[in-house]
């Protein structure tokens, strides 16, 4: 088993890779929304009226445009994990282009709870 993780930077693009995923035969998916401190550090290197440690909470609920959407997933097997980052690159382009997101692929040793799509 593999766990894929993607940061996408263009939350238009979420319900595509979604789909995208989902026809590659992924059945469950997990958002959440997420930031860098590369995008922080951009959009607060010359305001003043940031304070020297604002907390991440008031920063994206005054700057929803700082917000990536990172998804995840549990996937069976490698020929997954191939079809995810082609599904993937078929929607956002390829991800060694810049503003594409990031997309980590893990070994999963064990997992618990995960329930799999009768088809």
């Amino acid at each position: 088993m593999f766990f894929v993780l993607y940061v996408l930077h263009d939350d238009e693009k979420l319900k595509a890779v979604l789909d995208a995923w989902q026809g590659s035969g992924v059945s469950g998916v997990t958002i959440l929304p997420s930031t860098g401190i590369g995008r922080i550090r951009d959009h607060f290197a010359l305001r003043e009226d940031v304070p020297l440690i604002p907390s991440l909470k008031s920063l994206l609920e005054e700057h929803e445009d700082l917000l990536n959407r990172t998804l995840f997933t549990v996937v069976e097997d490698e020929a997954m994990v191939d079809r995810v980052v082609a599904a993937t690159e078929k929607v956002v382009g390829r991800l060694d282009s810049p503003n594409t997101g990031i997309l980590v692929v893990l070994p999963v040793i064990r997992a618990y709870g995960l329930r799999r799509e009768k088809s």
